[in-house]
């Protein structure tokens, strides 16, 4: 069944986990897709593990419109999101509006994300009345690291715990069908999930979110630039790779590939008459 914006919401109203991975282009998008995932997210993490960008403020529309129309064009059930990249909304309501409608319309994304809570609650409520489904990003938000000083842990303290509980308050009010809760203590993320009736979305954030996403190059050992404390290694493809990598070039130097049944015939007949 085709996943939605409606069906995230029936799924926690119903209890059912939703699941969620990263995806950047369409061949992964396929494999993710036939795995039977509820949603890729065509995160703006591309541009630190596809474009070799030191951050995530560094990437571009035309980076996120790109991508995400590869992803789109090869998924047929996963909810394709499209993360709004760093000042394509927080510049006013207008521009929010606009590049949402972009992702949309030229990348063929089925909903829109963007990080920031109760300040950007009027874009959210813009967004949604243009008919683009919103999903909330709040928590750690990788665009605001400068600000936030460094990828750490948010709520922590009484008051920052506050915020964040009235930020999703706000998101869902603003009209956001979902939010995603990154790096958040468990015991708040379990808090918030049952103060808002839109699905939580953690990464980071414990069990108890309504669901849950990772970047799949983490998740397969494929980007060991730096691993996060919340991410779990289900395979190790890196090293797979490698050695695959390392064996081809062998077999390469040692003439042992490409071997006869890698090769297309001619007749000797022909041949003969090429001398």
């Amino acid at each position: 069944m085709k996943n939605t914006a409606i069906t995230f919401r029936e799924a926690k109203a119903k209890g059912e986990k939703i699941t969620m991975l990263t995806a950047y282009d369409y061949s992964m998008a396929k494999i993710i897709d036939n795995s039977g995932i509820n949603g890729i997210l065509v995160g703006d993490s591309v541009g630190m593990v596809c474009l070799g960008y030191e951050d995530t403020i560094s990437v571009t529309m035309e980076d996120m419109i790109h991508h995400t129309r590869a992803v789109a064009r090869g998924t047929e059930n996963a909810l394709v999101v499209a993360d709004m990249p760093f000042m394509s909304y927080q510049t006013s309501v207008y521009d929010a509006v606009f590049n949402a409608g972009r992702l949309m319309k030229e990348g063929r994304a089925q909903c829109v994300k963007l990080e920031g809570g109760v300040d950007m609650c009027d874009r959210i409520e813009a967004i949604t009345k243009a008919s683009i489904p919103v999903m909330a990003h709040i928590g750690l938000t990788p665009q605001s690291v400068n600000s936030l000083g460094g990828f750490k842990v948010q709520g922590k303290s009484e008051e920052a715990a506050k915020e964040l509980i009235e930020a999703a308050k706000a998101v869902e009010k603003a009209g956001a069908f979902s939010v995603v809760l990154e790096c958040v203590p468990a015991k708040l993320s379990e808090i918030i999930s049952k103060e808002i009736s839109i699905p939580t979305i953690g990464i980071g954030a414990g069990a108890s979110c309504d669901g849950q996403i990772l970047v799949y190059q983490d998740m397969l050992g494929m980007f060991n630039d730096f691993t996060p404390k919340f991410v779990k290694k289900y395979a190790d493809l890196g090293a797979t790779m490698t050695e695959a990598f390392k064996a081809y070039i062998e077999d390469v130097s040692k003439g042992i590939f490409p071997a006869l049944e890698h090769g297309f015939k001619i007749s000797e007949e022909v041949i003969s008459k090429l001398y």
